[in-house]
């Protein structure tokens, strides 16, 4: 799958427990180019590899103009590119409750969008390529299509752990110490949760086993995920999902998670991507066992 960068990731402030980047890039999607997307761009990705020092400093000493492409200089006004320098230093604040949410996000971007939307083939010069979308979903697929659930709660807890066997971010035994007797219990007490449905205790658990746990497991987010999904949480459960995705790239459940939790916040086309290329990697998958 080519590059693609969607703009709800870049909005998405970073989780205070992780120090990487979340999610990864998927493919191109031929459509309409967002607005928060278009404004985007004026931004050199090169020129933002900033220390986050660094970047708060240039961003108090109101050098917003330091941030942008020199390519684009006086094709936008001082004023705007303040405004959205502003809006990514708020992003930036350490507590979660001083970041902004993505609905307050694409609010707040949508007037800065001055330029007439264009799909985006046309802004990268390519030639429209009709999609091929994947005709065959799994049981997990069909339940992340259809928003149900329960039924998706039911495949995670049929599925267990097994899809991290052998994954180098399996749990390790390598010590028994008390510490990791403790993560064990842990985890045990939020799997037990999970299948009681007790999604609040849940949360709770897995999110003091993220802490403890020196390498991250996909699983442990796609369960978080779900947790939060299940008490009406859909921009972390989106979060989490993305983290579980960067455990394991080609994981499918991680992008049907991504898809429910899109769906939930009413993006609706970025759902179907991610529930395409959930099918996909399952397809793929399902190949090389044959094979």
């Amino acid at each position: 799958m080519s590059a693609r960068r969607r703009p709800w990731r870049d909005c998405l402030p970073p989780p205070s427990h992780h120090p990487w980047p979340i999610g990864a890039p998927a493919r191109p999607v031929d459509g309409s180019q967002s607005k928060e997307e278009a404004f985007r761009s004026q931004i050199d990705p090169h020129r933002c590899r900033i220390e986050p020092r660094q970047a708060l400093d240039m961003i108090r000493g109101k050098n917003d103009l330091l941030l942008m492409d020199s390519s684009l200089e006086g094709q936008y006004a001082v004023e705007d590119a303040t405004k959205l320098v502003e809006l990514a230093s708020k992003c930036l604040q350490y507590e979660a409750r001083d970041r902004p949410d993505i609905k307050f996000l694409m609010s707040a971007v949508a007037p800065l969008q001055k330029q007439k939307e264009a799909a985006s083939h046309v802004l990268m010069g390519l030639m429209k390529t009709p999609v091929v979308l994947p005709t065959m979903l799994s049981p997990l697929g069909k339940a992340c299509a259809r928003m149900d659930l329960t039924a998706v709660h039911d495949i995670l807890l049929k599925t267990g752990y097994k899809d991290e066997e052998g994954a180098e971010n399996e749990l390790s035994f390598q010590e028994w110490t008390q510490q990791v007797q403790d993560m064990l219990n842990t985890k045990k007490f939020g799997d037990i949760a999970f299948r009681d449905k007790d999604f609040k205790s849940a949360i709770d658990y897995y999110s003091k086993l993220v802490s403890m746990m020196s390498v991250p497991s996909g699983t442990v987010f796609g369960r978080r995920a779900l947790s939060y999904l299940m008490i009406g949480q859909p921009e972390l459960a989106l979060r989490d999902a993305m983290q579980a995705q960067v455990c394991l790239p080609e994981w499918p459940t991680s992008f049907y998670m991504q898809a429910l939790a899109l769906s939930k916040l009413g993006m609706e086309t970025d759902a179907q991507d991610m529930l395409n290329d959930g099918a996909s990697f399952e397809a793929k998958k399902q190949n090389s066992w044959r094979n």
